[in-house]
């Protein structure tokens, strides 16, 4: 039930056929005796490094020492891009600030039974021997392409870089340094795998990375705008505070993840992420909440209520992929592992074993919660919908005059028309460009927005308003279990406010691991 659409399939055809020539091209040229490795020009590790790793300002914390092909990172075992589909245990975080990005692909690989969403539809075709990778995204309503070559940034200089000392510390044996320093997961400088041998995870960070300009340009971000460009989805941002009825958001949202939920379905139609809000804006005063990182996006992997005491967990992960794990009731090895939990309406009482919750203890970065303790510990959750072939999609973008500021924050800044020919559940979204790419050329204001929805004709009834999110967020939405047919009127207000605050509310903050 991911967004399957006539503009993704182009998209997918458009990239294959890309990656299709590159390899013919590297064959022709092997053949001729010459070079036969694809690189990408357009994104030059090696030859253009700066541009490849940096925005306007240069970040004196992130200089990689070195860039080696995956070829050579990677030689027993050798690399494939995937060895059992693409999972959240997949995921290693970096020394990029982009655990949103991160946070996403795992929240992504929930949405398929098989985890095959991100392999078989956002990883379209490579060829290792060539060196190419092709990927699609969403971005701006519209799916597109992104081709990248296999250079990745490593943390080992070349041995030649050394100083005396550190050679002998490998007893002056580069291969001996080459083999423990600048090959396998542990030597990639971004993003890794867990697993040894397997690329996905570095290459889809490098063409992520390449869509918006830089690896900087990943630094700090939503994981709902993520999962967006991941999927095609729509997402919606929940205040747990907010939240009136508990029981009532278990069953109708967070249960849509359980397989046993979803056993008649191939594939959900929603993923989840959270996050722990911190009134403190200084990195250095963040404290930890029972184990977890304020600011910090996690993916919520599973919802399972067990059968027989019908107490309800929530299975969460941490993209760190070790660390940062809760550390409160229900943690890895905390005695109500061992308790006996009463059965309702018998006499009876029973252990709750870890395989019952599909987990496994482990410094894994993935956890368990008791939903009480859930709901009382995060902040926000961020829950994205997904759409299937059913789904029809229209967009229309439109250069907006906004009002000068200060102004009232009210409708009518901007007004437009839809109509509907037959009775339909909907989704309006409004949605401003994403900026991740040119965001330190976007101007001198950040806008959040926010619309009504009325039908047009007499008395013009109020159908509905946009739901609220945080600040600042790049879209919103309002969704509609039967919007009859006929003609509605959309008005728009949009409030302003300063970069400088904006940048208080990103996930992340400079010189942390997040």
């Amino acid at each position: 039930n991911l967004c399957v659409t006539k503009e993704m399939k182009t998209a997918y055809d458009r990239c294959k056929a890309r990656v299709e020539q590159i390899i013919e091209d590297c064959s022709r040229k092997r053949l001729n005796s010459r070079c036969i490795i694809f690189s990408d020009l357009e994104f030059d590790l090696e030859e253009d490094r700066d541009a490849c790793l940096y925005g306007l300002e240069r970040d004196a914390t992130c200089r990689p020492p070195d860039v080696l092909r995956v070829t050579d990172i990677f030689r027993r075992p050798e690399p494939v891009l995937f060895k059992e589909g693409a999972t959240a245990d997949d995921l290693v975080q970096g020394q990029l600030q982009d655990c949103w990005f991160l946070a996403a692909l795992a929240t992504v690989c929930t949405a398929s039974k098989d985890s095959n969403w991100i392999e078989e539809k956002i990883c379209v075709k490579h060829d290792v021997q060539a060196g190419v990778y092709g990927f699609i995204f969403y971005r701006d309503s519209g799916w597109v392409d992104v081709i990248v070559d296999d250079l990745l940034f490593i943390h080992a200089p070349k041995y030649e870089n050394l100083q005396e000392e550190e050679q002998n510390r490998f007893q002056r044996d580069k291969d001996q340094y080459n083999q423990v320093a600048r090959s396998g997961s542990k030597s990639l400088y971004f993003a890794s795998s867990g697993t040894e041998g397997e690329t996905w995870v570095p290459l889809i960070e490098k063409a992520f990375a390449k869509l918006h300009g830089d690896y900087a340009a990943l630094n700090y971000g939503f994981t709902c705008d993520a999962v967006e460009s991941l999927t095609g989805g729509v997402y919606n941002c929940f205040h747990l505070h907010d939240i009136l009825d508990k029981d009532k958001f278990w069953k109708e949202e967070l249960m849509k993840l359980s397989d046993e939920v979803n056993k008649d379905k191939a594939k959900k139609d929603r993923v989840f992420s959270c996050l722990i809000a911190s009134p403190s804006c200084d990195e250095d005063k963040l404290m930890l909440v029972r184990g977890l990182k304020p600011e910090h996006a996690y993916s919520i992997i599973d919802a399972i209520e067990h059968a027989s005491t019908g107490k309800r967990f929530v299975k969460i992960r941490n993209p760190w992929g070790r660390g940062g794990e809760w550390n409160g009731p229900w943690s890895d090895g905390s005695r109500e592992w061992t308790t006996k939990w009463p059965v309702p309406n018998t006499e009876e009482q029973v252990h709750i074993r870890a395989e019952d919750l599909h987990h496994t203890f482990g410094d894994d970065g993935q956890f368990i919660m008791e939903y009480d303790d859930f709901i009382t510990t995060w902040s926000y959750v961020d829950r994205t919908k997904l759409f299937n072939d059913e789904w029809a999609y229209s967009s229309h973008w439109l250069n907006v005059s906004t009002r000068p500021s200060p102004s009232a924050w009210s409708p009518g800044d901007v007004s437009f028309s839809i109509t509907i020919v037959e009775d339909t559940p909907a989704v309006i979204v409004l949605s401003q460009l994403d900026d991740r790419a040119f965001q330190e050329l976007s101007g001198c204001y950040k806008w959040s927005l926010d619309f009504v929805v009325h039908k047009q004709g007499p008395g013009k009834e109020e159908i509905g308003r946009s739901v609220h999110e945080r600040l600042w967020r790049r879209s919103i939405n309002l969704e509609l279990q039967n919007l009859a047919k006929g003609t509605y009127i959309v008005h728009v207000r949009l409030f302003d406010s300063s970069p400088l605050v904006y940048l208080t509310q990103r996930i992340g903050k400079v010189g942390s691991k997040t």
